[in-house]
């Protein structure tokens, strides 16, 4: 009788401890899961700030007089054109294919999308220059505002 109390106490043990391991294991399982999802969801986030860091950094780059403009394509439609002063050269950004691209040419050369520099994905890029010097840029990452500091930047 003694033992059958005893292996009733030994299966009664491993079944507490096959208990806590496998709540640990869901633990570990759950855990991995959330941290997966928090770092995915801070991938994009940071994603889609570089995308809209960097529109703004380079159009600040390139304010000056007559520097920034806005031209319509008839394949891609809106282009950002910033152009390097007297030089002819300007660095043109535009959504091709998806993807935001940009490149540098001669500003009355035509764009070669197939040549571009990919910027980032975007399904939108809509940029608007008003008459005071405001350029509002949106995409899929959201929409930057700047205000161009020189006077007449916008042509």
């Amino acid at each position: 009788m003694n033992k059958n109390r005893h292996a009733g106490l030994g299966l009664y043990t491993i079944g507490i401890a096959a208990l806590f391991l496998a709540g640990f294991f869901l633990l570990v399982v759950f855990g991995a899961q959330s941290y997966r999802s928090t770092v995915g969801g801070q991938n994009r986030n940071m994603q889609s700030r570089a995308l809209l860091s960097y529109l703004s950094t380079t159009v600040k780059g390139y304010d000056a007089e007559g520097a920034v403009g806005i031209d319509e394509d008839a394949e891609v439609g809106k282009v950002l054109i910033l152009r390097e002063g007297r030089s002819g050269y300007a660095l043109r950004i535009y959504r091709a294919d998806g993807m935001l691209v940009e490149d540098y040419a001669r500003t009355d050369a035509g764009l070669r999308p197939e040549d571009a520099q990919v910027i980032g994905e975007t399904a939108v890029f809509d940029p608007v220059l008003t008459a005071d010097g405001l350029l509002t840029v949106s995409c899929d990452a959201g929409k930057v505002l700047l205000h161009l500091r020189s006077e007449g930047a916008g042509t």
